[in-house]
């Protein structure tokens, strides 16, 4: 059995708007991120830098369908789906699955942290894109103590 942490939310935006809210680099890093050496452009290897972790993460295999569907590597053992669906005229509705891990003690932790983590991504883009707020700023501090 494979695990999978899902999570979804509606932003009131427009389908194209979301969509490159989340692949553009200059709008992912005002809410989610803090660097990247370039746009999730299907075919590209990137790297990630999150302003509360030392690492810098690959992102990999990445594929995209416009205004549909984003999907990537970051862990070598899940894939990260995004899914994007036109609600009405004004809104669209995200949801990301990331899945691939097998059942152990280790990766029921790992679930419930990164359901967390992508419900936290999915408020923060419809922060940043419906009022412009960037909810990770300043949000983590308190991890490099």
């Amino acid at each position: 059995m494979k695990l999978k942490s899902e999570a979804s939310l509606q932003i009131s935006k427009p389908i194209e708007e979301v969509f490159e809210a989340i692949i553009r680099k200059e709008k992912l890093t005002q809410y989610f991120i803090s660097e990247s050496n370039g746009d999730l452009d299907e075919g590209k290897d990137l790297e990630w830098k999150f302003p509360e972790f030392e690492e810098r993460f690959p992102i990999t295999n990445i594929k995209t369908i416009a205004n549909e569907f984003i999907s990537f590597v970051w862990d070598p053992e899940t894939v990260v789906t995004m899914r994007l669906e036109k609600f009405n005229d004004k809104s669209t509705v995200v949801r990301v699955e990331e899945d691939g891990k097998a059942m152990s003690d280790d990766n029921l932790k790992w679930l419930v942290s990164n359901a967390g983590g992508w419900a936290n991504f999915l408020a923060s883009l419809k922060a940043f894109i419906e009022y412009g707020v960037n909810l990770r700023k300043g949000a983590y501090e308190f991890l490099s103590v």
